[in-house]
């Protein structure tokens, strides 16, 4: 009886196991190699491609496996890009990603324009779509850039923002020269083409929020959320083919679409990135790379002076495409290198166009040999410009991000010191952990990866039930947080009294910021209120938090937070006003603000430098904004700004707030901010304000609001 056997080892490899097995070799090894010549790996595993393709030592066949996994690549590489692109700061710069379109897109064009007329003597619709191919680009650096954490950064978002534009203007212009070539462009070509593409952007960015929001408001498995957002990309890619465009711009599409249903710190977002950078991009960068074929640069002249005027073209054209919009807005010489590196790398939108172009025949030669529309030799030459622009792309980009990542660190840690956050989740209830976690993600400075904290207080009978409870319940709050990439630190605490064994623990561990979950069936009992009142708030140096979560905080659309008359001048105000401005920034919901004249004075200044969805309404009474909490509608939520009383900020109506809650919002999330009261010693700039990127130098703001 066998009960072993080795697969038959010849080459290409055909067996799935030895297949999948080398491949994953290549994505292993090929990093631990280039890390220590200081070459970006992305670069490596094309080369690694190229060696181990048809065209190299034919190891591996680029059969139908590696199509599939690297097209998914392709378009998860499209996907992250609309999906981590900061809405406000994108709306802020549209202006400029619209005008950096236009650079990149004309500069590449006229190139190639003049060098495929004027130098290589194609025909003018050859020359068209010759130049096209120069004019999009491909965003194959940006995962890596967005590990060093500038994503933010304005050079980031300009050139991802250009990137949509540039690539539908190319892939419009192949639509409009096959068909001319075919004979089909007239007024009922438009008309379709203009009919479709609205309909494509209507159903993705209209209904699949709306889908994609009622599926993790009724599934919590986060396998069939990941499953889900798949099953969005691919979704979103056939729609875009259905509308005439290349499947890259659904993928985008796509992320924008769930761009606010995905916190950038929550675990499904960290999921995403983790399994799109851990297989499926790393495919995608192989299957290119067995493109490549070395020998027709060595077997042809013709095919290397079509791949130098390519070159040419590309590169040049990016080059002074990004020192043009560096120049137009002031950016830093290294931010201008940043837009050139990332747009300077062709490969998926010009692989589509040379590939359809090249199937194309618009006639034949004497000899009965079809005529194409773009010959062998632009074909070949593509190769040869993916990857020298993928090369060029991959050093100048991360040499120029590692440069402004290092420059943001500095001035992080320059000018002042800061006290560390520290939030601390009181957990007793199994149904609000995960909730309580998640909001904790948001509130957090992003900087902040060690300093989540949990507690469950055990009474000192040592009672077994409640042992194991606790356990459960820390167990569910560390899984959460660590699905996210962050270290929560479970904390057990022996004492009679809830309430002063929390205390204690805030004491012991510095606590910032204290969160207490309500059971959504219960909102706040007489218990409860009691505890709050004559307990928690007792401590006048943390911002403690009560939160209701009637559904996930990602799938609330709008928060309406109202801010009551003389908040500004409570001590705690700026601290408890970054933590809602972190929900707005890194959920993606509208922030609508309900304050006094003076307040809304003071959120404009910091909305021009730190943007997020906001919208404001001046209000003078308690009774305006109780009259704005009952309107929210579903998927809204509510944020109060509290005060003790003897506060300047306390009106004697905040008493009955728990009761106002109980009878009218009960189907809502909402959530209480009690801010500090008195310093502990501590001047203001030394709470919590690791990011200035979040709140960008608070006490310099407060400073110009007070001078």
């Amino acid at each position: 009886m066998q009960l072993l056997t080795i697969p038959h080892l010849s080459f290409p490899l055909e067996d799935p196991l030895l297949k999948f097995l080398f491949e994953l070799m290549i994505i292993l090894g090929v990093p631990l190699l280039l890390n220590k010549i200081k070459v970006p790996h992305l670069l490596g595993l094309i080369i690694a491609g190229a060696l181990v393709g048809p065209n190299g030592f034919h190891l591996l066949d680029r059969d139908a496996s590696i199509v599939v996994t690297g097209t998914t690549g392709l378009l998860y590489i499209m996907f992250l890009a609309g999906l981590e692109i900061d809405m406000s700061d994108f709306k802020k710069n549209k202006w400029k990603s619209i005008t950096f379109s236009v650079y990149t897109f004309a500069a590449p064009f006229a190139l190639g324009f003049a060098g495929g007329y004027y130098v290589l003597n194609f025909p003018l619709l050859t020359s068209v779509l010759f130049a096209s191919l120069f004019s999009s680009h491909t965003l194959i650096v940006y995962p890596m850039v967005s590990k060093l954490g500038i994503a933010k950064n304005p050079s980031v978002n300009i050139t991802v923002g250009g990137t949509m534009i540039t690539d539908v203007l190319s892939l419009t212009v192949l639509a409009v020269v096959v068909g001319m070539t075919q004979g089909d462009v007239n007024a009922a070509f438009w008309t379709r083409m203009s009919a479709s593409m609205l309909a494509f952007g209507l159903v993705v960015l209209l209904l699949f929020p709306i889908a994609a929001r009622w599926f993790f408001k009724q599934v919590d498995d986060k396998i069939s959320q990941y499953i889900f957002v798949l099953v969005v990309i691919y979704l979103a890619a056939l729609a875009a083919e259905l509308a005439g465009v290349e499947s890259i711009i659904g993928a985008f599409f796509a992320g924008l679409a769930l761009n606010r249903l995905i916190p950038h710190g929550s675990t499904l977002m960290n999921r995403v990135e983790f399994v799109g950078n851990a297989i499926f991009i790393p495919f995608f960068l192989i299957s290119v790379g067995m493109l490549i074929d070395f020998r027709a640069f060595i077997e042809s002249w013709e095919t290397l002076a079509v791949a130098g005027v390519m070159l040419m073209a590309s590169i040049g054209g990016k080059y002074l495409a990004a020192i043009a919009t560096q120049k137009t807005f002031r950016l830093s010489k290294d931010e201008g290198r940043l837009i050139f590196g990332m747009s300077s790398a062709s490969a998926a939108a010009t692989l589509a166009t040379v590939m359809v172009g090249y199937n194309v025949i618009i006639g034949e030669t004497a000899a009965g040999d079809p005529i194409r529309l773009l010959n062998d030799y632009v074909l070949n030459g593509s190769i040869l410009l993916i990857l020298i622009s993928c090369t060029i792309s991959s050093f100048v980009s991360m040499s120029s991000a590692q440069r402004i990542a290092d420059a943001e660190r500095e001035e992080t840690a320059s000018g002042r010191s800061r006290e560390k956050e520290r939030i601390l989740l009181a957990l007793n209830h199994p149904d609000t952990v995960e909730r309580m976690v998640n909001l904790g993600l948001l509130l957090k400075a992003e900087t902040n990866k060690d300093r989540l904290y949990a507690l469950n207080v055990i009474n000192e009978d040592k009672n077994e039930s409640s042992v194991k409870n606790a356990e459960k319940l820390l167990h569910l709050a560390v899984d959460a947080a660590a699905g996210a990439d962050v270290t929560l630190q479970p904390l057990t605490r022996y004492d009679n009294d809830v309430v002063n064994g929390i205390n204690n623990v805030v004491k012991e561990q510095k606590i910032t910021d204290l969160i207490i979950g309500l059971q959504d069936e219960k909102g706040f009992s007489p218990s409860f209120v009691y505890n709050l009142h004559y307990g928690y708030l007792r401590n006048n140096h943390i911002n403690v938090l009560v939160y209701h979560a009637a559904q996930p905080i990602s799938t609330v659309k709008k928060h309406t937070i109202f801010i009551p008359a003389h908040a500004e001048r409570e001590p705690g105000f700026f601290h408890a006003l970054l933590r809602i401005w972190n929900i707005g920034a890194h959920s993606g919901a509208t922030m609508s603000f309900y304050a006094s004249e003076t307040v809304i004075g003071i959120l404009n200044r910091v909305l021009k430098r730190t943007p997020i969805e906001a919208e404001f309404h001046p209000i003078n009474s308690w009774y305006e904004a109780e009259k704005a909490a009952l309107e929210l509608g579903e998927d809204e939520g509510l944020i109060v700004l509290m005060a003790k009383h003897g506060m300047v900020s306390f009106s004697p109506q905040m008493h009955s707030i728990a009761d106002f809650l109980n009878l009218h919002l009960h189907e809502n999330n909402y959530l209480l901010i009690y801010p500090f009261s008195e310093m502990d010693g501590d001047t203001l700039e030394k709470r919590s304000v690791s990011n200035p990127r979040d709140f960008t130098e608070i006490g310099k703001i407060i400073g110009k609001i007070f001078k």
